[in-house]
């Protein structure tokens, strides 16, 4: 493996890619951090300085808050340009896809030459108009920024919105946009010219910035918290649990059912064709993260229409609902839970198509051992994605809950942030991102006579993506983005001198 790493360093092509998607991470940490305007930076700085300073693993800062930190990697809290992450253009492509398994007009043109095209941008335009609402509600939460929970105490620190004029939240709904359609750019780049899948890999990036602050929460709570010895040995544990889950997640992601099909042989002219066995892969997890992320989308309404409906505020009731959603309470996994459950199968009803699978297998002249061509094997490949769907919905819904029975043994809550990274839905994007990226960069080693990542055996469906769309970035433009981004840093470093200095 360490050889594979060093290979990588040896074939240009490669290592331009490489080059170019560390350079735009850079920029996509880099607009997190630069604040809005007209929004005071002092006191978001005043007020992340004091959670800094007063950590504390017990806090209940999981659930809704914790899925907005991971989709915008903190950009709502920090009040950034990229705000919204890129989950707008996530939702979009959600809904586009449901849409054109629904809509038979949509479904005939996503199969006509150039109509994917028109899907894409289709879902760029829904993009821009879910960015224009959310937007606005982020905007308007930023005048009374005490009634969120992501940013829950920081009217402590002075007034985040000094002159909050009908201009200034016109020009801030419109930077947010810019920055959501500038990140969405940003992911379509990293796809064609970079390395691996730029929505999941700016997905990705954004949980790994968390990823600091929740070991250092983790040292404090095990390791020099009361001196207990009992907490230290459960740090080792919860290391080992970890791994687990890990080893666990890469065994199921990679997991299918192979389904033999045969083809007749067939003379064309001089030349037979056929009459060799091929193979059907039918995956266990063929949802992948599309349910956790509907369930969340879901769960993630009931909070808004408690803080906006005039009639729920002030009620006991509705203020304990929005705790256990809003801070990740017992109640909000037992129902995403639930609800991946029942996604897993509606999100596979909707993109798995057996009726069309048989159709095509009879065209081409395959048929499944045993099973008569046409309607019996579509019916035997819907019975079989049906139980390898309830193992995949159950395997997804233990790895949403799992941080709840992490926090009841070590006695954390379920919303803590130390949780967060031992299940969920950062674990498994983060799981799901690195094997597609080792899968790519494995294809391009063995294209080179390299050997890949594993001597022994292979990454399953590394040969799904033997080429990408478009050629590496430039020479140049990777020289440009990397010297861009040394002025940057040097700036930063000379105001960060001069502010300690003075």
């Amino acid at each position: 493996m360490i050889s594979a790493f060093t290979n990588t360093w040896k074939i240009p092509e490669l290592r331009d890619r490489i080059l170019f998607t560390l350079a735009l991470i850079v920029i996509i940490r880099l607009g997190v951090h630069i604040t809005l305007p007209g929004v005071d930076a002092t006191v978001i700085k005043a007020w992340m300085d004091d959670l800094q300073a007063n950590s504390d693993p017990t806090n209940p800062t999981g659930g809704l808050t914790a899925l907005l930190t991971v989709f915008s990697g903190g950009g709502l809290q920090q009040a950034g340009i990229f705000a919204l992450g890129i989950m707008p253009y996530i939702s979009a492509s959600i809904v586009v896809q449901l849409m054109t398994a629904i809509v038979p007009k949509l479904s005939k043109l996503a199969r006509e030459d150039g109509g994917r095209q028109k899907i894409t941008q289709l879902t760029r335009y829904l993009t821009i108009g879910i960015a224009l609402v959310q937007g606005f509600f982020v905007t308007k939460s930023l005048i009374n920024p005490g009634s969120i929970p992501y940013m829950s105490g920081v009217e402590k620190f002075g007034t985040l919105v000094p002159d909050p004029s009908w201009s200034w939240m016109a020009l801030t709904v419109l930077t947010i946009i810019a920055g959501t359609i500038l990140l969405m750019w940003i992911g379509d780049q990293i796809t064609e010219k970079g390395i691996g899948n730029g929505t999941s890999i700016i997905i990705t990036v954004n949980i790994i910035s968390a990823l600091p602050g929740a070991l250092l929460q983790a040292w404090n709570y095990f390791v020099t918290g009361d001196g207990n010895q009992f907490r230290s040995i459960m740090m080792v544990v919860m290391i080992g649990l970890l791994l687990l889950v890990i080893a666990g997640t890469i065994a199921i992601t990679q997991a299918q059912r192979r389904i033999a099909v045969h083809y007749a042989k067939r003379n064309v002219g001089r030349k037979q064709f056929g009459g060799q066995t091929q193979y059907l892969p039918l995956k266990v997890n063929y949802a992948g993260v599309m349910p956790i992320i509907f369930a969340t989308a879901v769960l993630s309404l009931p909070p808004i229409l408690l803080t906006q409906i005039p009639w729920f505020q002030g009620q006991a009731w509705a203020t304990k609902l929005y705790g256990e959603f809003a801070s990740g309470g017992t109640w909000f996994y037992v129902m995403g839970g639930v609800g991946i459950f029942m996604f897993s199968y509606f999100w596979v009803a909707m993109m798995f198509q057996p009726s069309q699978i048989a159709e095509d297998l009879k065209r081409n002249g395959g048929y499944v051992p045993g099973v008569r061509p046409g309607k019996p094997t579509a019916d035997f490949l819907d019975f079989t994605m049906t139980r390898l769907t309830f193992s995949g919905a159950i395997f997804l819904s233990m790895i949403f809950v799992l941080p709840v029975l992490t926090g009841k043994v070590v006695g954390l809550p379920p919303g803590s942030l130390v949780l967060q990274f031992f299940g969920g839905t950062s674990l498994l994007i983060m799981v799901g991102v690195v094997l597609d990226v080792m899968r790519q960069v494995e294809t391009h080693l063995l294209q080179k006579h390299y050997d890949g990542f594993l001597r022994k055996g292979k990454l399953r469906g590394r040969y799904d993506r033997l080429t990408q769309s478009g050629s590496g970035a430039s020479r140049s433009a990777i020289i440009y983005l990397w010297l861009v981004i040394a002025v940057l840093v040097i700036i930063s470093v000379t105001v960060y001198i001069s502010q300690k200095v003075l």
